[in-house]
C-alpha cells in the first residue's frame, strides 16, 4: 500500500469527493488512522453497501497518530486510533470528541528464521531483543525458552514503526508492564525513542510485515491480520499464568473479558490476567466529533458506527480480531445516539 503523508491528504479528498459525485454517491464519508484497523474496515465498507448504498467510504491507512491530527484539523469525518486520545489532546480540538473502542486484535512477534520454527518468548527476552542486549537468534536466553530447536546463529534485525502508531502504543505498553529496564529507557507511546542504531524501521504494518518478509533474522510486531496475510510466522508469548499463548481471536477475547472498562473508555489489556488470554492485545478506538463538521456526515457515520460495532461484530474472529462484549456495544450505542 502507498502511504499517504497527512499534508497531502486534501488533494486526495479532493480526487474521492469527485469519484463519489461521479459514482452517484449521496454521502462521502471520509476517515484515517490506524493500519491495525485497516483490514477491518476494508470488511465492512464493503458489507455494509449491502446496508446503505447512498454511502461510501474513503479511509486512510497512514498510522494512529496520523488519524488523531487530521481529526484534530477537521481534514476527515472520523480517525482511528489503537492508542486511546489523552485528555490534554482533546482539550486542544476545536469541538467535544467522542471515542469508542470499535474493535480488539493480537499484536504478533512476526520473525524470518530458516525452516519457520515455532518460538517461544517471554517478555524480558522481548525487551532485552529490542534494546540491542540480545543479538543473536541462538542466544542462551532464547534457547532457554525453546528447547529442543536448533536455533541457528544469525544476527536479530529488530524491526519497529517509523510513524506513529497504535500498534507501536500496544507493544511498548507491554514491554513497559513486564520490563523495568523498557520503561525507564523507552517508555510507551504511539512513537518513542528507540534504542539508537539497533535494527530497522518501517512504515505501516504493512511495511514492517515486508522488511520482515524479506530480511532473514528479523524481527517485528504486527497486528495479527497482517502476519496471516503475509504468511509470516509468529511466537508464542508466555502470559502471567505461565502459559505461553499464540494471538487469536479467542485469546484476545480472554484477555478483553478482563478489562476494567471505565466511562471514558481508557483501557488496556496487555498482560491480562488468565491462562487464555494472549498477553500483547489491545484494543482500537474511533474517533468523532459529537456534532459533526460537515453538514450531512453525522447520522450516516453514527449509523454506520452503530452497525460496526454491534452486527458488524459477527465478522471480526473471520479478520482475526476480537469481537466487543455485548455489554459494551450497548454502553457505545447510547453514547452514539448523542452524536448530531
Amino acid at each position: 500500500m502507498i502511504e499517504i503523508k497527512p499534508e497531502r491528504f486534501l488533494a486526495l479528498l479532493g480526487f474521492c469527493f469527485f469519484a463519489a459525485w461521479h459514482l452517484g454517491a449521496q454521502t462521502l464519508i471520509n476517515g484515517a488512522g490506524s493500519t491495525f484497523d485497516y483490514p477491518a474496515f476494508t470488511k465492512w465498507f464493503e458489507i455494509y453497501r449491502g446496508v446503505d448504498s447512498n454511502v461510501s467510504f474513503n479511509y486512510q491507512s497512514i498510522g494512529s497518530g496520523a488519524g488523531q491530527k487530521l481529526l484534530l484539523n477537521q481534514t476527515v469525518d472520523f480517525g482511528a486510533s489503537d492508542a486511546p486520545m489523552s485528555v490534554e489532546t482533546m482539550s486542544t480540538a476545536p469541538a467535544p470528541i467522542i471515542q469508542l473502542p470499535i474493535v480488539a486484535g493480537g499484536v504478533a512477534i512476526i520473525y524470518n528464521l530458516p525452516g519457520d520454527p515455532r518460538l517461544k518468548l517471554d517478555g524480558p527476552t522481548l525487551a532485552a531483543i529490542f534494546l540491542g542486549e540480545i543479538t543473536s537468534w541462538n542466544d542462551p536466553k532464547i534457547a532457554a525458552l525453546n528447547p529442543g530447536l536448533n536455533l541457528p546463529d544469525v544476527s536479530i534485525i529488530p524491526i519497529h514503526r517509523a510513524d506513529g502508531s497504535g500498534t507501536s502504543y500496544i507493544f511498548t505498553d507491554y514491554l513497559s508492564t513486564i520490563s523495568p529496564e523498557w520503561k525507564q529507557t523507552v517508555g510507551k507511546g504511539s512513537s518513542v525513542h528507540w534504542p539508537s542504531g539497533i535494527g530497522l524501521a518501517a512504515k505501516g504494518s504493512e511495511g514492517v510485515a515486508g522488511q520482515v518478509k524479506q530480511l532473514p533474522g528479523g524481527i517485528a510486531y504486527a497486528e495479527l491480520a497482517y502476519a496471516d496475510q503475509s504468511k509470516i510466522p509468529f511466537a508464542s508469548i508466555q502470559n502471567p499464568s505461565g502459559q505461553y499463548v499464540l494471538p487469536s481471536p479467542a485469546s484476545v477475547s480472554a484477555a478483553l473479558a478482563t478489562a476494567a472498562i471505565p466511562d471514558d473508555f481508557r483501557f488496556s489489556i496487555v498482560n491480562s490476567p488468565g491462562r487464555e488470554a494472549y498477553p500483547i492485545s489491545g484494543a482500537s478506538w474511533v474517533l468523532v466529533y459529537k456534532a459533526a463538521r460537515n453538514p450531512g456526515s453525522g447520522t450516516p457515520l453514527a449509523s454506520f458506527l452503530k452497525w460496526a460495532i454491534t452486527r458488524g461484530q459477527t465478522n471480526c474472529a473471520s479478520l482475526d480480531y476480537a469481537p466487543l462484549p455485548e455489554t459494551v456495544q450497548q454502553r457505545e450505542i447510547k453514547i452514539l445516539d448523542t452524536v448530531n
